[in-house]
């Protein structure tokens, strides 16, 4: 059974590897998660080297169709946020995945 992981999850595991109070870890994790997010809503890529690369794309108004009625509607145009995984991360997922690990 998977776990979603919260802010709270970050911020003990912060607290436990690195020693930081458990306001400061809070603070930390605050900290970077704000930094990411800002910099994505700039529409700059964010690559956290081993980890992955976050990065914002803009998608242009297209027509839809809604799947119950098959009428068609237009799809405003809006920017989407993707991810894509290091080599590092997927060889890390991958190796677990064939040790049995979750």
């Amino acid at each position: 059974m998977t776990r979603t992981r919260t802010r709270a999850d970050l911020t003990d595991a912060v607290h436990r590897h690195v020693g930081l109070s458990r306001s400061e870890s809070a603070s930390f994790v605050e900290s970077l998660l704000n930094h990411v997010t800002e910099r994505l809503e700039d529409g700059e890529t964010v690559k956290l080297s081993s980890f992955g690369t976050f990065q914002t794309r803009e998608k242009s108004e297209r027509m839809g169709r809604n799947p119950k009625t098959g009428e068609e509607v237009p799809i405003t145009p809006r920017r989407v946020l993707t991810f894509r995984a290091s080599h590092v991360l997927k060889d890390r997922i991958n190796e677990a995945m064939r040790d049995g690990g979750s």
